[in-house]
């Protein structure tokens, strides 16, 4: 193993240590590689972090090997690294989640092996009120990131009846992940019942490929909605975090056109993007994922939304309750073939 390097970064030290350790076996990728990598990405992925309790999954002997989640900042960490106490009802205390506000912390995290990095939808500040709605589409083999590109253009559809943006990203792993930005004042109860009620429309109405309960023997062949990572318990992998799979791929934000043309093309590799990649993309195109943290929208009201009603055999009727007093008509919302996209569109304004 190499030396221990000692860094200055914005006036703090850091001891980085084992540089030279392979973490991913497969490919021959470093831990200063990783700690490179969060080194490079930073200007982009520290506004995805900062202010939110971050969850580490660390791999100290790598990708292959024994890992674990930690939660709690461990007591050997600089005085610099910042930490909010949430309140845990579990274990009835308080846990201090680090707060990656800066580069020095971040390289600190990456220098602790912690090849994954799970924030908060929350800031600490406002622990109960979630900044986006997310959808984790799950394919159970053998479907695979294509069909979920299917299923999140659906999603897509169904948002832009509303009026409101929607963006994707990969998970890194095997799926696709859709966000709803907010940033207004809201609660996981509103955003966990609405993306339940989505999860299961979609699963009525589309029931040969999606799946809106979690057990595992449902997704075979079919792409399993998770609605239930819109939790103040849970959290999501960030944008631009590493995955800890064979090769060191990337949580990255990609283009609705990218989703259409893998889907198009039926072609998953088009959505799998490695470090070098990912970092070639952001100087290209900047941070795709910018807009989650700065466009404000607000859920609509459903009418009958939190009795979520039972599958019938023309779907779920989700009725829109407009927030102007001469929108006075519900709609139907569906994504079956001949009412998708363009109706979405059209109707998105009457809403």
């Amino acid at each position: 193993m190499s030396k221990p390097s000692v860094v200055e970064i914005e006036g703090k030290h850091l001891s980085l240590t084992n540089l030279d350790k392979v973490l991913y076996p497969a490919t021959g990728f470093t831990k200063g590689q990783v700690i490179d990598y969060y080194a490079r990405v930073a200007p982009v992925l520290l506004p995805h972090l900062a202010g939110r309790p971050l969850t580490l999954k660390r791999y100290p002997e790598g990708v292959d090997k024994e890992y674990f989640f930690e939660k709690n900042a461990t007591k050997h960490r600089p005085d610099w690294v910042k930490t909010a106490p949430i309140w845990s009802e579990g274990n009835q205390r308080n846990v201090n989640y680090i707060l990656a506000n800066d580069l020095a912390t971040l390289i600190w995290i990456a220098n602790l092996a912690s090849i994954e990095l799970h924030p908060s939808l929350s800031l600490a500040k406002d622990i109960a009120s979630p900044r986006s709605m997310v959808f984790d589409l799950d394919p159970g083999a053998p479907a695979n990131i294509v069909q979920c590109c299917q299923v999140g253009m659906w999603l897509r559809d169904i948002f832009e009846h509303f009026g409101l943006q929607s963006f994707p990203k990969t998970s890194g792993s095997k799926g696709l992940q859709i966000y709803v930005p907010l940033n207004t004042p809201t609660g996981y109860e509103v955003t966990k019942t609405f993306a339940h009620a989505l999860a299961r429309l979609l699963e009525n109405e589309h029931r040969e490929l999606v799946v809106s309960d979690m057990k595992k023997q449902l997704r075979v062949g079919k792409v399993f909605v998770d609605w239930s990572q819109n939790d103040e318990h849970k959290t999501t992998i960030s944008v631009y975090s590493l995955r800890a799979r064979e090769h060191p791929t990337v949580s990255t934000p990609v283009k609705w056109e990218e989703v259409e043309e893998a889907l198009k093309k039926k072609d998953a590799t088009l959505l799998v993007f490695e470090a070098s990649q990912v970092l070639d993309r952001v100087q290209q195109m900047g941070d795709l994922f910018e807009p989650v943290l700065a466009v404000k929208q607000k859920l609509p009201k459903l009418a009958g939304i939190a009795e979520a009603a039972p599958a019938t055999e023309t779907g779920l009727d989700l009725a829109a309750q407009a927030d102007s007093s001469d929108a006075k008509k519900t709609k139907k919302i569906s994504t079956k073939p001949g009412r998708g996209r363009s109706t979405a569109k059209k109707n998105s304004r009457k809403v």
